[in-house]
């Protein structure tokens, strides 16, 4: 099945397999940078490498043809951004749980958006308003959400990259927990 996107550039068999190719190989970039942030105990750190993860992302997708994924990857980089600068702050939370809506609208397909659209706004909610566990465990449901999209839009180290994500994810809510609760005694 060809895509909108071959189809309006005239890409053959063979540029498409390599568009393909290379969005499995940006995937992978991708999932370094994420595992190395999901595996830090500090917040900064964190959001500082998925900015890039996010980058990566967002090519990976536009790659393989899913343009919401890729708009709302992209759009992360600025919510990241300003999650960072702006930890809290309603207004610009709620200006960008908009942004995200009107990015997946002005490029719906069908329902194989909706992961990405529901992991984007998960995100946008954790990014803003919640830190340490609280955040990465919202963030572990914003990393199922993207691990569905990842799986409908064909990406082989997308779907590798948020699964090892949402695992270390998890990992480091538990390291963190632990390391709270050794200091409480």
């Amino acid at each position: 099945m060809t895509d909108p996107f071959s189809i309006a550039w005239g890409l053959g068999m063979e540029e498409m397999g390599l568009r393909w190719l290379a969005g499995q190989a940006v995937s992978l970039v991708a999932l370094t940078l994420c595992v190395i942030g999901f595996a830090s105990r500090h917040d900064d750190k964190l959001l500082v490498l998925l900015l890039g993860a996010n980058l990566a992302f967002a090519t990976q997708f536009a790659l393989l043809g899913s343009w919401v994924a890729a708009s709302i990857s992209a759009l992360i980089i600025l919510r990241i951004a300003l999650a960072r600068r702006f930890p809290g702050n309603l207004a610009i939370m709620l200006g960008m749980l908009l942004a995200t809506l009107l990015v997946a609208a002005l490029t719906w397909s069908d329902a194989r958006d909706l992961p990405a659209l529901a992991a984007g706004l998960l995100g946008t909610f954790a990014m803003f308003m919640l830190r340490g566990v609280a955040m990465r465990l919202v963030l572990a449901g914003a990393a199922f959400c993207w691990i569905i999209s990842n799986l409908l839009a064909g990406s082989l180290g997308g779907t590798l990259a948020e699964t090892l994500i949402f695992t270390t994810n998890i990992i480091t809510i538990v390291r963190l927990r632990r390391q709270a609760s050794a200091a409480a005694h």
